[in-house]
């Protein structure tokens, strides 16, 4: 059965390859004209060697004549190899550009649900090593099965033709070599599955802990984070010590049974050449012959070891490129580029696990222009209720409409158009301000991106930065501080001018000052325009239009924020205790 699975994985690989006709004919047309060219060596070899008769007896003419068609024939191999080795590097190389690009697009159209759940640096490194496993399987593949089954039959022919008998003795003895790369290779493909998986957890860990190092350190967990770091990689290290190892014993194994080999033709070629039956060149040549044909029977067991790993490699990638993508939008789905900004949610239910509802018959309206706030406790659903709204994830049951128009009938690009969203985690590029602040409108020229960072009050820190707009702001914002990378990403949303906002805790991150300019800008920005607030400090939402308590996935109270107050509920006793506190 895993055979089968790994036959099936090799079938759709070579799917990649077969649309490249001009390259593959160019690495086959290399391969079936350089080998005969290559292996006639040995025949003008043997022919010089016949013309040396003894002392004072050489046919030099001969010599010369087989010496320079060796020269001649082996210089046109050597290009024609060199066709060979362009053209499957060529192949190997694009086949692994179309896989990853592939995944990479299967991720982009992935259900965000599936993304959240994979660890990002396994994805990282399925795209990234296990493509090249793959290509690099190809290239020894491609390079080396073809000339090596082609080397072997004509030598084969060539042996027969000098001496059936010897010819004999190299063909009974050979399978061995088949037989024993054969037995290695079944027992090392699981063994390279679990190289690659390895290999992505590893990958995965990294890119966690580089990402996180300023929490690491704070902490000072960075004993915990070498002790766990030692635990994978030793287990990478296992895993890829155990294939290694054991694909390694083909080689040499096959290489003792080709010696064996290469020992028999010789001893009885040597007794049938003092019997007379054939020449010392001819014995010669036989003896080239047997070692070219074993030769490739070394390269076979060096390939078959790097198409396991190839094979482990491309199961990850199609295991990604086989994700079922979201949903497509309906063919009749409008495409709005502008909204008034009516929101509604009827009797939304969701649940990320099947059993363990988190959103439970959530119901709410948002006129045009209105804010909508959204507090409760940690985990309680207001961060889902915004995925749900963007259509990150597909609600359980229940309708939300914008406009009157259900959202599973508005295109998702579309719909996502209409909001700007400021989260609490910001999320820079490596690209200058510009670019940065011009992320959601990349033809928006400098004056308008420099209005929008007025706007924000980001202008002034930017013009302090060493080439000011230019300036290349490092994967992450790492080299700007927590609020002035938050100021950059309201400066986006300023430019972008939206129907809808969604602000999730958007100053949370800039100090009190700077917090009340920017409330300022955000009040303009508001101006007209649908808002949900997600907010844990209540002193930031007190003018909102309706403010949803939220608890456990249910709106448990709902009004303005006198009326709230005045029921003496939920929102009173958080409200209390955070005046209390702050206090």
């Amino acid at each position: 059965m895993k055979n089968k699975r790994n036959a099936g994985v090799l079938r759709r690989v070579m799917g990649y390859v077969t649309p490249y006709k001009k390259l593959l004919f160019g690495s086959f047309a290399g391969a079936v004209l350089s080998v005969p060219l290559a292996l006639a060596g040995p025949v003008f070899i043997g022919r010089a060697i016949d013309a040396i008769v003894g002392t004072g007896n050489v046919n030099f003419t001969g010599v010369w004549q087989n010496l320079l068609l060796l020269g001649l024939t082996a210089g046109i191999a050597a290009f024609l190899h060199w066709v060979l080795q362009v053209c499957t590097r060529k192949i190997s190389v694009l086949v692994a550009q179309e896989m990853r690009q592939q995944a990479f697009n299967r991720i982009n159209a992935a259900p965000l649900k599936r993304i959240d759940t994979t660890p990002h640096g396994d994805l990282v490194s399925r795209l990234v090593n296990d493509a090249d496993a793959v290509a690099e399987g190809l290239l020894q593949g491609l390079s080396q099965l073809i000339p090596g089954v082609l080397t072997i039959l004509t030598t084969l022919v060539m042996m027969l033709v000098l001496d059936v008998s010897i010819a004999l003795v190299v063909i009974i003895i050979t399978p061995l070599s088949i037989l024993f790369a054969r037995f290695v290779v079944r027992r090392t493909g699981r063994l390279f599955t679990k190289q690659s998986q390895a290999q992505g957890a590893m990958s995965a860990f990294v890119g966690e802990m580089v990402t996180n190092q300023n929490l690491l350190r704070t902490f000072g967990a960075e004993a915990v984070s070498e002790a766990e770091f030692d635990e994978n990689n030793q287990q990478y290290f296992n895993a890829n010590f155990k294939a290694t190892v054991y694909s390694s014993i083909i080689n040499p194994g096959t290489r003792f049974i080709n010696a064996v080999v290469y020992a028999a033709a010789g001893t009885f070629g040597a007794v049938i050449a003092i019997g007379g039956g054939i020449t010392v060149g001819g014995v010669s040549a036989f003896l080239a012959y047997a070692n070219q044909y074993t030769k490739p029977f070394n390269e076979i067991s060096a390939v078959t070891t790097q198409l396991q790993s190839a094979v482990a490699g491309a199961k990850r990638l199609f295991e990604v490129m086989d994700w079922e993508p979201e949903q497509p939008d309906a063919k009749n789905a409008l495409a709005p580029t502008s909204c008034k900004g009516a929101v509604e949610a009827k009797a939304v239910n969701f649940a990320y696990n099947p059993g363990r509802p988190l959103i439970q018959n959530f119901t709410t309206a948002a006129k045009p222009g209105q804010r909508i706030a959204l507090v409760g406790p940690t985990g309680c659903g207001k961060t889902t209720i915004i995925n749900l709204l963007m259509r990150f994830y597909e609600v359980d049951s229940g309708i939300i409409k914008v406009d009157d128009n259900p959202i599973t009938g508005i295109q998702r690009s579309a719909l996502r158009s209409l909001y700007g969203m400021v989260l609490q985690e910001t999320w820079l590029k490596w690209a200058t301000v510009h670019e940065n602040i011009a992320y959601g409108r990349p033809n928006a020229t400098r004056e308008q991106v420099v209005e929008a960072a007025k706007a924000a009050y980001a202008h002034s820190f930017i013009k302090r930065l060493p080439k000011g707009y230019n300036t290349i702001i490092e994967t992450g914002g790492g080299n700007l501080s927590a609020g002035q990378k938050q100021l950059l990403c309201i400066a986006r949303i300023m430019l972008a001018k939206p129907d809808m906002l969604i602000l999730d805790e958007a100053t949370s991150s800039i100090d009190t000052r700077t917090e009340m300019l920017i409330q300022k800008a955000l009040e303009k920005l508001m101006q007209g325009h649908t808002s949900f607030i997600v907010a844990h400090r209540l002193s930031t939402i007190q003018h909102a239009d309706i403010i949803l308590m939220m608890n456990a996935g249910k709106i448990v109270e709902q009004g303005t924020h006198p009326q709230l107050l005045a029921q003496n509920g939920y929102y009173a006793r958080l409200y209390n205790s955070q005046f209390s506190i702050e206090e």
